[in-house]
């Protein structure tokens, strides 16, 4: 498939309004997913996740990922270095500060999640 129906598709209007959120994490495996799972089901967002770290990652950021979301979440702040290389297009990047010490969908990580993210948005 090409990039530019991949881009087109970014745009699909079956989506609906809901926010789009792309969570990142190293390799897209455990924290991201997680992350996306908690937004999607706590706020009702459109998320994906994928990973920073090209050697890792199941499914790598990409230019298309990055023009699909309204929002952009990571989970440490050296990951915010390699969504800017991409064109975040003014886009909020969000931090939540988690370390990778977490299985995927763990109860701890799960409520770091709301919690951080909840006092994400308390400050906007």
């Amino acid at each position: 498939m090409s990039t530019m129906n991949k881009l087109a598709n970014c745009t699909n209007p079956y989506q609906g309004t809901a926010k789009k959120v792309l969570c990142l994490c190293s390799a897209g495996l455990l924290r991201s997913p997680t992350t996306a799972k908690v937004l999607a089901e706590e706020y009702g967002y459109n998320t994906r996740a994928a990973g920073v770290n090209r050697e890792y990652a199941l499914i790598d950021i990409s230019d298309v990922l990055v023009k699909w979301a309204d929002e952009i979440v990571v989970m440490e702040k050296w990951m915010l270095n390699e969504v800017i290389k991409f064109d975040t297009e003014n886009k909020p990047l969000v931090c939540l500060d988690i370390e990778d010490e977490y299985a995927w969908n763990d109860l701890a990580l799960r409520q770091e999640v709301k919690t951080k993210y909840d006092e994400y948005l308390d400050n906007q």
